[in-house]
């Protein structure tokens, strides 16, 4: 059924109807029903005002309305039933109680995701589906308002994936004091009357954290990249060493720690800066010619010079660790080529990396 306010009833008992409640932990609760059921004509249409007639039967298949006070926090989509006497009520309060529980428990959730609220039982089911074809995991359903207790069960993904601390409340209302607490425990709360708004939020949020992600383990990522000297292309041989390179293949970028594989493994510094026809970028590909300038940074050791440590005939190479390419594959990856993945499989070998 759908829930639509509509006045100018005159009240009278019939019976107990039961609807399923948001409220009380989504128990529920039983209204007394006025006398007579509403129908709409049977030409009508039950979107559109029209006059209606009152029955006290109706019969298959007719859409009807019914009557009742305080049906505010009723659940849509979920049956109503209606009982005669109290003690026939109980019966049934238990009845629909197992129901809704077996209902919620055979959607299937996973050990992590997002947690998913709607206003209804059908809405929920197409937010979920929706979910699932944009490959969105979620850990936990309900349906109603967000109150304290959902938030507390989004927080755990906090303990497990940031990315995952966030509620999606489809069409419902939430509560000022579930704010709250979303916000003191650092929660995101997502509401939006339109699943596709629902789903752009969520998809800003994610690239949002990624962005900061990268930028908090920058300095830990080390791209990989193989350099070949331009002898006709040495301005500095002492700290800080300004050079030309061509890369040979891979990606060099500003803060790429280089080092000398047939010296030794000889670090000459941090590449801090790049230049193409006095410009400076942020980073070079396969192929192009780059004048770059190494600083010893970082090592207390003793800076090299050009021409005395290592000469046009060595190629330098990114060094690379085992922190730094896991860094690659957790943060850095959607900027990670084949090519890329190849050469660090190539500078592991020479580093002797596990």
């Amino acid at each position: 059924y759908q829930r639509r306010v509509r006045g100018g009833f005159k009240p009278r008992v019939h019976a107990y109807i039961l609807f399923c409640g948001t409220h009380t932990h989504k128990q529920w609760y039983q209204r007394r029903v006025r006398e007579a059921e509403v129908s709409t004509q049977s030409t009508g249409e039950m979107r559109v005002k029209n006059n209606f007639v009152q029955h006290k039967v109706v019969r298959a298949a007719q859409g009807i309305k019914l009557c009742a006070k305080e049906t505010e926090k009723t659940l849509a989509g979920m049956p109503v039933y209606i009982a005669k006497y109290p003690d026939e009520a109980e019966v049934l309060i238990a009845d629909a109680n197992k129901a809704l529980k077996e209902e919620l428990k055979s959607i299937k959730v996973g050990s992590e995701g997002v947690y998913v609220q709607a206003s209804t039982l059908g809405s929920l089911e197409a937010l979920l589906q929706f979910l699932k074809d944009s490959k969105i995991k979620y850990s936990g359903v309900s349906i109603g308002p967000v109150h304290k207790k959902d938030v507390m069960k989004a927080s755990v993904m906090l303990e497990h994936d940031k990315e995952f601390a966030c509620l999606l409340a489809f069409d419902v209302k939430v509560e000022r004091e579930a704010q709250e607490m979303a916000d003191n425990l650092g929660v995101r709360i997502f509401t939006a009357d339109i699943i596709y708004h629902l789903f752009d939020q969520f998809m800003g949020y994610k690239d949002e954290l990624k962005q900061r992600r990268k930028e908090e383990n920058k300095n830990s990522a080390v791209f990989p990249c193989r350099l070949r000297i331009l002898p006709t292309c040495i301005f500095n041989t002492r700290d800080p060493i300004v050079i030309g390179v061509t890369v040979i293949n891979g990606v060099l970028r500003s803060g790429t720690p280089l080092c000398v594989p047939s010296k030794d493994f000889c670090y000459i510094g941090v590449c801090t800066s790049l230049e193409v026809n006095n410009k400076q970028i942020e980073m070079a590909h396969t192929g192009q010619d780059v004048c770059i300038k190494v600083e010893n940074l970082g090592t207390g050791e003793a800076p090299k010079l050009y021409g005395r440590h290592f000469d046009e005939n060595d190629v330098l190479v990114s060094r690379i660790t085992r922190d730094s390419i896991d860094t690659l594959k957790e943060y850095f990856r959607d900027e990670m080529t084949k090519e890329n993945w190849k050469l660090v499989v190539e500078l592991k070998k020479i580093f002797e990396i596990l």
